[in-house]
C-alpha cells in the first residue's frame, strides 16, 4: 500500500458532468448499469464474472471502505442534465511503486462516443496534479481497448511497457502508460 494518503474526495465539475463520491444508494443502478460484457471484457480478473447479484453492493462497500482509509477517490459519473443516476465510473489512487493503474474507469455503453469519459478522466487527472501535486500518474489498458487507449494519447501519456496480463476476456497484451504532470501542464495550462 501507498504510504501516500487521498483527501477525502471531492465534488468535481466539467461542462457535463459532475463527479461525486460514490455512495451506498449507487450500488442498484451499478448493478443494473455495469454487467454487460462490453463494459467488463477489458477489466481485470478482480471483477468476478459472471456478475453475481450482490456484486455492486460488494463493490460499493469497498469502494467507500477505501475512501474511508485515504486509500483511493471514487467517483459516480453523473451528467448535468437528465436523470440523476450514474453513468460510470471513475477512480484515483496514489503510486504505490508497483507502476500498476493509478486512475480506472468504465461508462455505459449507451453513453460512449460522446466524449463523457475523456472529460471526466481529463478532470480527474487535473485533480491529480493540479490539486493534489503528483508528478506522474501510472495508467493501463488493454491493448485492444482502443476508446481507453485514445483517451491516454490525447492526454500525452507515453507508453512505457507492454505486459502480458489477465482481463475477464482472457489473456491481453497490456498497455503501460506514463503521464507526467509537467507534459498535462504543458498540453492543458490553467
Amino acid at each position: 500500500m501507498s504510504s501516500q494518503s487521498m483527501p477525502p474526495t471531492p465534488v468535481l465539475h466539467t461542462s457535463r458532468l459532475v463527479l461525486r463520491p460514490v455512495r451506498s444508494k449507487d450500488a442498484p443502478v451499478i448493478q443494473r448499469r455495469f454487467p454487460r460484457w462490453d463494459v467488463v471484457k477489458w477489466l481485470n480478473t478482480d471483477i468476478p464474472w459472471p456478475y453475481p447479484p450482490d456484486g455492486a453492493a460488494t463493490y460499493v462497500a469497498r469502494c467507500r471502505e477505501e475512501m474511508a482509509r485515504g486509500e483511493k477517490s471514487h467517483w459516480a459519473i453523473v451528467p448535468r442534465k437528465g436523470p440523476a443516476d450514474l453513468i460510470g465510473l471513475i477512480h484515483l489512487g496514489p503510486d504505490d511503486g508497483s507502476g500498476k493503474d493509478q486512475r480506472g474507469f468504465w461508462l455505459d455503453p449507451e453513453h460512449q462516443g460522446k466524449g463523457l469519459m475523456t472529460e471526466a478522466a481529463n478532470r480527474v487527472t487535473d485533480y491529480a496534479f493540479r490539486e493534489l501535486g503528483w508528478p506522474c500518474l501510472w495508467l493501463t489498458n488493454a491493448q485492444e481497448n482502443h476508446a481507453s487507449r485514445r483517451i491516454k494519447e490525447k492526454q500525452g501519456a507515453r507508453l512505457v511497457e507492454l505486459l502480458i496480463s489477465r482481463c475477464v476476456s482472457g489473456p491481453v497484451e497490456q498497455m503501460v502508460w506514463q503521464l507526467s504532470a509537467q507534459d498535462w501542464m504543458a498540453r492543458r495550462p490553467a
